[in-house]
């Protein structure tokens, strides 16, 4: 049996509580939240102990999961690392990459599991494609939100977009090559509406948009690839793929088109996507790597990167930021 602690349970903290109370070999010990609101709601609900010292809590756990804000995270995280705790932590890793950086290392140093909270890459409308030979050479993203006071510690690159940066690096085996940003700063202190251009060392380009005061929710990707594309919407959970047919391709819809290469023909599939809980397969993979000593699928290597590419971001539109 697998000893949890939460750290932070607000409103996405409540999530993870839900969803640790349903994962077999885990038995939730405690949590630890400042806010007096938050803590006698979750002590009233779940029946689970306050502790009021993070050492403490550490200490009774096997694995710590943090879900604090962001400059809060890599106090939390090194000192559970230096006492041989795995960590769950959500995005962005850390608050800089000095520390992005030290927690890296000492991961390595102390032989612990760490996973980032990268939760897109979990949604079943990416699960959809995990099988499909991918080799995107323009990627295409808009995610777009209501405004939300929640989060806005952090610009709209660290808060929204760093999911989709950590899709598109999992994706693009290549180094990047350069990178293009422009921002808006409307209702916070820092960009609230963001494009970026991203071009890879392999020719491959990325565009992303990313706001936070938009009037309807968007999360879609769409991937052009050679004889091949790809469309999710991770809002929707959905995926469609439209590439040249091949001859084992079936229960896919077809049509001839004439090309000045002769009659080509075309398929499209919409992949069936079953209902599930993004969040809980996350902690449940986590789960697995520590059982089985395997490498967790988002590790601290893969939330650093997608932190270092967002950082460089900033840098241009910090250059660039307009003032609404």
């Amino acid at each position: 049996m697998l000893k949890v602690g939460v750290f932070g349970v607000g409103h996405l903290g409540k999530f993870h509580l839900n969803n640790w109370k349903e994962i077999d070999g885990i038995k939730l010990v405690g949590f630890f939240d400042p806010n007096n609101e938050n803590a006698r709601e979750v002590v009233e609900k779940y029946g689970l102990k306050r502790f009021m010292d993070e050492e403490k809590l550490i200490d009774a756990c096997d694995i710590i999961d943090v879900i604090t804000p962001t400059n809060q995270h890599f106090d939390i995280c090194m000192l559970a690392v230096r006492k041989g705790k795995h960590v769950f932590v959500e995005k962005p890793i850390t608050h800089t990459l000095k520390e992005g950086k030290a927690l890296v290392n000492l991961v390595k140093e102390a032989n612990v599991k760490l996973q980032v909270g990268h939760v897109e890459r979990f949604n079943p409308a990416f699960l959809a494609i995990k099988e499909m030979s991918l080799n995107p050479m323009f990627i295409e993203v808009h995610r777009l939100a209501q405004f939300n006071p929640r989060g806005t510690e952090v610009s709209v690159i660290l808060d929204l977009m760093i999911h989709d940066i950590d899709i598109i690096l999992s994706l693009v085996k290549s180094d990047v090559k350069s990178i293009a940003a422009s921002g808006v700063t409307v209702m916070t202190d820092t960009p609230d509406i963001a494009n970026v251009r991203i071009e890879f060392n392999n020719g491959c380009v990325a565009n992303l948009t990313s706001s936070r005061i938009s009037m309807k929710k968007m999360r879609k990707m769409r991937l052009f690839q050679k004889d091949a594309y790809i469309g999710i919407d991770f809002l929707e959970k959905k995926t469609e793929i439209i590439k040249l047919k091949q001859p084992d391709d079936t229960n896919v819809f077809s049509f001839d088109i004439d090309t000045p290469n002769g009659k080509k023909t075309i398929a499209i599939a919409t992949p069936s996507i079953a209902p599930q809980n993004a969040i809980k397969l996350e902690l449940e993979s986590f789960i697995n790597a520590i059982i089985h000593n395997t490498p967790t699928q988002v590790s601290e290597i893969d939330g650093y990167l997608a932190m270092e590419v967002a950082h460089q971001i900033l840098e241009k539109i910090n250059s660039t930021t307009i003032l609404v």
